[in-house]
């Protein structure tokens, strides 16, 4: 009967120690990326399996992670969820995922069953950037925020920077020659949409321009879009770009041009937020986007969480760059 691979036998097809070997495979010390996948590639290829329960017994550890979201249909947990398996596949550790529905007494359930079975920190996410409480106070492990973020700058919270991502839509259209810009976006009151105006207005205002109308706030929806198209149309607004705070919105937006004899982008140049490729793609033409790089921002978090379960924690709102994805719609 072949013998199990040894941690050893990894360690030397590696090419490093044993205890870093150990380290890298289990997700613990502060390794070159390079000396991390070198060794989980040599575990690769001699089919090493860590005896989970002996890690257990070792570290006190259950090599197991929460996550606890309010996105039911998974439009941002999924991609943050694929991000932060990256970074914690890297240490062999799984992830318990947990749908709370926007429903504060099934989130309080799986806080508990979580603890219970010990894991070893929790990520909390939704589907919305805005702050919430805490989802407790003094717990015994770790916690980090990601996209969503906790109102307490003591806790960790991973986040994109919407009025970056604003900034990049708005200099993107300056450059391809556009100057008579309006912002089409969702509710006022939503956070989302104030951020990405707010960063849209500073923006030109550094340039010595302004909107060329006054910023429509709406809602999330293709029907908004259209409904926006019509008024931009009605009143007479001299306007050849369009900065929308979704691409659901940009995506009404553009039928509602088209049906009304202008063309994107020769008439109007259009730019959309949050790169959703059902939007981008389904667009007539092609939408410029800007991307929250969300897979990103759950690999950051579950770094982060990985560093504060080793003893290394880190505090407040840590802001990640979004990234402007130029397509059709703004082509010169």
């Amino acid at each position: 009967m072949d013998r199990a691979v040894t941690i050893s036998q990894v360690a030397a097809l590696a090419g490093v120690s044993t205890g870093t070997a150990s380290k890298a495979l289990n997700g613990r010390g502060a390794l070159r990326p390079e000396t991390r996948l070198r060794v989980q590639q040599a575990a690769e290829q001699l089919g090493f399996v860590a005896n989970a329960a002996a890690r257990s017994l070792q570290t006190g550890r259950t090599y197991t992670v929460g996550m606890i979201t309010t996105d039911s249909i998974g439009r941002f947990s999924i991609p943050l969820l694929i991000g932060a398996e990256d970074a914690l596949g890297a240490g062999q550790m799984s992830v318990f995922l947990c749908d709370a529905r926007d429903d504060p007494i099934r989130e309080q359930y799986y806080l508990r069953t979580l603890l219970s079975r010990k894991v070893d920190g929790i990520i909390v996410t939704g589907r919305r950037t805005q702050a919430r409480q805490p989802i407790g106070r003094d717990l015994p492990i770790p916690v980090v925020y990601a996209f969503i973020s906790s109102a307490d700058e003591r806790d960790c919270s991973v986040v994109p920077d919407e009025a970056d991502g604003a900034r990049r839509a708005i200099r993107h259209l300056l450059a391809v020659g556009r100057r008579r810009i309006a912002h089409v976006t969702g509710p006022e009151h939503h956070h989302s949409a104030q951020m990405r105006a707010a960063g849209a207005v500073d923006t030109l205002a550094a340039e010595g321009l302004q909107l060329a109308t006054p910023v429509l706030y709406g809602e999330w929806s293709e029907a908004w879009g259209r409904q926006a198209a019509g008024i931009l149309l009605s009143n007479g607004a001299d306007v050849d770009a369009v900065f929308c705070g979704s691409d659901q919105v940009a995506r009404g937006l553009a039928e509602g041009l088209r049906g009304a004899g202008r063309e994107v982008p020769r008439d109007v140049a259009l730019v959309g937020f949050d790169n959703w490729d059902v939007m981008v793609d389904g667009c007539r033409p092609a939408l410029t986007s800007v991307d929250m790089d969300l897979e990103g921002i759950g690999r950051t978090a579950a770094e982060m969480l990985l560093a504060a379960i080793n003893g290394d924690p880190v505090h407040g709102h840590q802001a990640r760059p979004c990234r402007l994805v130029p397509r059709a719609s703004t082509a010169v």
